[in-house]
């Protein structure tokens, strides 16, 4: 699993920066949520990467700061799917950022949306440089030395001596080599050809079957007429292997002309059009979004936590029932305290 960093990805048609933006929060979440306003996209907004930037509060307070800005409409955690190898899933984590507050129906919609995934996917490794600069420490490259000047204490390299032109014997006529036959006048001269080279993969499976079966034994002319029928057949995505299968299958006990009985079936039993294997077009990876618990990190759908939070956080956060009591109860108390107050006078 990715190590968890919560970069902040700011949400669209945000309102222009204020000074009252935060104004209606309380003291420490007014405080935090105007720090996180002013970081920088992609900035690491991890409850410990906060805590270390805010000295003013803890872990434990920025957390609780984060839970009522979610609670508040201001941000929302996700977790998008970065692939993985085999069966293992890598997931990076964002956290989607919001200076004007907005309620759970504008969430759900703008976290449903491919903008909202293209925001929280990893950035491509092809973006990022191959090679990195040098660190400082690392020594420069020496340049070349600069050849130093002439006279100044180098020795000059002899110059070498001059030999003389000495002039070779004409070769006698006996020791000329014989000059090549020229070709004979009409002809064109060839060379020589490995045998199959040239042919296509349609011809050369037709030339074997007669070598798999004798009854289907194809001469050279029989081989061209029926190349052209063969090459169809490859070209609707069948291999080799399938075309000589098809042709051989089921033969009766004697073929009396193989060119007809070939003719015939590869007319008959042509294949459907299949697309090859490069014309297949490459699935791109899908990626999802899951909105996360703001307090404890559960995954969930954005429908099944309404305000960035799970059913338990939820109901932890809310403040509880209380009922106000009825007049019976306050006069009951009442009597109770005053019977109190008798007890403790001096007799």
């Amino acid at each position: 699993m990715a190590k968890p960093g919560y970069g902040k990805r700011s949400a669209p048609d945000q309102r222009p920066r204020t000074r009252d933006d935060f104004a209606l929060l309380p003291t420490r979440e007014r405080y935090v949520a105007g720090f996180v306003d002013h970081l920088p996209e992609g900035a690491a907004m991890s409850v410990k990467q906060l805590a270390k930037q805010l000295p003013l509060y803890g872990q434990q307070a920025i957390s609780t700061a984060l839970t009522a800005l979610s609670v508040a409409g201001h941000l929302r955690r996700v977790r998008c799917s970065a692939g993985g190898a085999g069966d293992e899933m890598r997931w990076v984590f964002r956290t989607f950022w919001s200076r004007t507050a907005r309620d759970n129906e504008w969430w759900n919609t703008y976290l449903a949306t491919e903008k909202a995934v293209l925001a929280a996917a990893p950035v491509p490794s092809s973006s990022v440089p191959d090679t990195a600069p040098p660190p400082p420490w690392a020594p420069a490259e020496e340049p070349p030395p600069l050849p130093a000047p002439e006279g100044l204490g180098t020795e000059q390299a002899p110059e070498p001596t001059a030999v003389p032109h000495r002039r070779t014997p004409a070769q006698t006529p006996d020791t000329e080599p014989a000059p090549p036959s020229p070709p004979a006048p009409g002809t064109v001269p060839t060379t020589p050809r490995a045998p199959g080279a040239g042919r296509s993969p349609a011809y050369l499976a037709l030339a074997r079957l007669g070598r798999d079966d004798h009854r289907l034994t194809l001469s050279a002319d029989d081989c061209a007429a029926l190349e052209t029928q063969a090459t169809e057949w490859l070209a609707r995505g069948v291999s080799v292997d399938y075309l000589a299968h098809a042709l051989t299958a089921g033969l009766p006990a004697q073929v009396d002309s193989p060119l007809g009985f070939l003719r015939r079936r590869l007319t008959d039993k042509i294949p459907p059009q299949l697309p090859t294997d490069n014309a297949r077009p490459a699935a791109a990876p899908t990626r999802r979004l899951l909105m996360e618990c703001t307090d404890c990190g559960r995954p969930g759908r954005p429908e099944a936590l309404p305000d960035g939070l799970c059913r338990p956080c939820r109901a932890t956060h809310s403040p509880a029932d209380q009922t106000p009591p009825d007049s019976a109860e306050i006069a009951d108390v009442k009597a109770h305290m005053s019977n109190l107050r008798d007890l403790l006078k001096p007799v």
